[in-house]
């Protein structure tokens, strides 16, 4: 799964994932083959809640027609695994605070398998001079004057960058 970078400019991500996952099932990873499987079952249901949502306000679409406008585009497949991937890092946080290390290394271990289907993040130094840019063109100052930089900036850095990351840089920005 190294070159998963170089190759998700050529092949869809959700079509990636799925060959990781047969790789990973026929090289018996079972851990990394369960972590992809259930990536690729979120990715189904958000794609069917969105077939569901077509098909109301298209009815008359075939179903071949309908399965393709439902069909998620990278941008979204990327949203769901930050989404999964945010669900792991919480449920990290709850396992520490209950003692439970084994269990928070395993979640740790399905967040570094997921990370791999995002872009490249942004280093701290990147994603400051991205929030600097929001807050002057935004002309925010104080901290209630985070949505317009939120709205201004999430269409940057979707996938990018963790968003409890954000929110402390832009607390950092506007209350230093």
């Amino acid at each position: 799964m190294s070159k998963v970078k170089c190759q998700l400019s050529i092949v869809m991500i959700k079509q990636q994932i799925q060959l990781d996952a047969n790789s990973a099932l026929k090289s018996g990873d079972q851990f990394s083959c369960g972590v992809l499987r259930m990536a690729l079952s979120a990715i189904n249901a958000k794609e069917k809640e969105k077939r569901y949502k077509v098909s109301k306000e298209a009815p008359e679409l075939e179903e071949e027609a309908l399965l393709k406008k439902s069909e998620l585009s990278d941008d979204e497949i990327i949203g769901v695994i930050s989404s999964e991937i945010k669900k792991r890092k919480d449920a990290i946080a709850l396992y520490e605070k209950g003692s439970r290390q084994e269990l928070a290394d395993k979640e740790q271990k399905e967040v570094q398998i997921l990370q791999k289907y995002l872009p490249e993040q942004l280093s701290e130094e990147e994603l400051k001079k991205l929030i600097e840019e929001s807050i002057s063109k935004t002309g925010a100052q104080e901290i209630k004057d985070m949505g317009k930089i939120m709205a201004d900036l999430m269409p940057k850095i979707k996938g990018k960058a963790d968003n409890s990351q954000v929110s402390r840089v832009i607390k950092e920005l506007l209350s230093g």
